[in-house]
């Protein structure tokens, strides 16, 4: 009896963990986003849940590695903190994970909203405000905080050339 009920619950646990290590070879993935997928899929939540921790425990899912992965993936498509700290947050990322994946990229936000406002808005920017007020408006929804916003903004607007910061 008992192997028969090995029997039956190994190949569930076996196609959620090959499920689970398929998602995985795509892109990392949080433990949040992988247990809702296998429960979505048809597991059991605590067995999907079993399944996850089994692969953290193994090293071959992480929090930490997903969390920097997605930082760096948003950061190079020109997104602000704000903006990758509240998506990090939706999948599961603590507090402490968020701050240091963003401390790992290592990227002047200042300069990165710079040129994300070159990129939207041209090499001129804009003379008046509302135009400045549209500028805005944009790197805050990227996700970038205010001060940095403003002093683009403001750098753009006082300069004859470009957006450059002082």
């Amino acid at each position: 009896e008992r192997a028969l009920m090995a029997r039956r619950e190994s190949p569930t646990r076996r196609d959620g963990r090959q499920q689970a290590l398929e998602l995985l070879a795509r892109r990392e993935h949080s433990a949040q986003e992988l247990s809702g997928k296998l429960t979505r899929s048809g597991q059991g939540k605590a067995q999907a849940q079993v399944v996850v921790d089994d692969l953290r425990e193994k090293g071959m899912q992480s929090d930490e590695r997903f969390a920097q992965a997605l930082a760096r993936r948003r950061a190079t498509q020109g997104y602000g903190p704000l903006r990758i700290r509240a998506e990090l947050k939706t999948h599961g990322i603590d507090a402490s994970g968020i701050g240091a994946a963003l401390a790992a990229l290592e990227v002047d936000w200042a300069e990165q909203a710079a040129a994300q406002l070159r990129r939207h808005a041209g090499s001129r920017p804009a003379r008046d405000a509302a135009g400045r007020a549209r500028n805005a408006a944009f790197l805050l929804r990227r996700g970038f905080d205010a001060a940095t916003v403003r002093a683009v903004t403001r750098a753009g607007s006082s300069s004859d050339d470009d957006f450059e910061l002082d």
